[in-house]
């Protein structure tokens, strides 16, 4: 199957990630973890927005009640109207167009846990409304990472301790599995999951050497799993079997993660990256997008 792309956003981000869309604003999010940006993009209007922190962020996703909850260096904070002042708080520092993003409203910490060398990377909201977060050293040492579960009301849960890379994470259409990925390891894993807890881990797939690196990851309505390859390339799918069945190869070769959107969640974004490349293709750090690619699932927002 051959798929065409288009550029959803043309951008420069050292490092674009987390693609995620909020469907309450028919707008996606994303962000540049080490420009220290989270981006909005609206494809009808084709409006954008920027807000800055001053901590590197790896995640933000939309609120249950507005604002986002974000996955910044030395923890997971608040951005929105009711989130509050923080006056020990140095994630915010405004600056650029942010209006939309509920910085205005706002900063406080959910859960604050400065590690010297370590910073925050990957992020997704369960089923049931609490956020799954991840961490890595930003030498990558194996062991450095983790992954936590954050409940509504910040009360943390360390499920990993012991991850490089913690990078895509995502749950089947039923929300009895969970999908993840430690990118040193080249593989897709899967775990069972009854709601709150992951048990059970096992090899989904792997990575072929000089196929790329597993990062980002999406599942779709037919229960699949979509995966951006870093130094591939491309972006692949395959079954809930773990089979192989479609390859999407895109002209940049450090795509980041992918996620369903459009009105009819049937439009794959793709985040690229251009940091440590020497010659970084020209859409390197722009946000892709394939129409028609598939059909995703309505995502969750925090519930805190």
């Amino acid at each position: 199957m051959t798929y065409a792309y288009d550029v959803a956003v043309r951008a420069e981000a050292d490092l674009g990630e987390g693609p995620t869309w909020d469907a309450d604003a028919q707008r996606l999010i994303w962000i540049d973890i080490l420009g220290s940006r989270v981006h909005t993009y609206d494809p009808v209007s084709g409006r954008r927005t920027v807000m800055v922190t001053e901590q590197h962020v790896g995640a933000a996703k939309p609120r249950a009640g507005g604002g986002l909850v974000v996955n910044l260096r030395d923890g997971v904070g608040l951005y929105g109207p009711d989130a509050g002042p923080d006056s020990d708080s140095d994630a915010y520092s405004g600056g650029e167009s942010s209006g939309g993003l509920g910085a205005s409203g706002g900063f406080r910490w959910l859960y604050r846990e400065v590690v010297p060398g370590r910073r925050a990377n990957d992020a997704a909201v369960a089923p049931d409304g609490a956020l799954w977060a991840g961490t890595m050293r930003y030498d990558e040492a194996r062991g450095g990472g983790t992954l936590s579960r954050f409940a509504p009301d910040g009360t943390a849960e360390t499920v990993l301790d012991d991850v490089a890379v913690s990078n895509g994470t995502g749950w089947s259409p039923d929300g009895r599995l969970m999908y993840y990925i430690d990118s040193p390891t080249r593989r897709i894993d899967v775990f069972d999951f009854d709601g709150q807890r992951a048990t059970d881990r096992r090899q989904l797939a792997i990575i072929e050497e000089g196929a790329g690196w597993p990062d980002g990851l999406t599942v779709d309505a037919d229960g699949c799993v979509w995966v951006a390859l870093w130094d591939g390339g491309a972006v692949r799918r395959y079954t809930p079997a773990g089979e192989l069945d479609r390859v999407v190869e895109l002209p940049t070769p450090r795509p980041t993660a992918c996620a369903f959107g459009g009105r009819n969640l049937t439009d794959l974004y793709i985040t690229t990256a251009r940091t440590g490349l020497a010659a970084p293709h020209p859409l390197s750090g722009s946000v892709l997008v394939i129409p028609g690619a598939g059909k995703g699932l309505p995502q969750p927002a925090f519930a805190g």
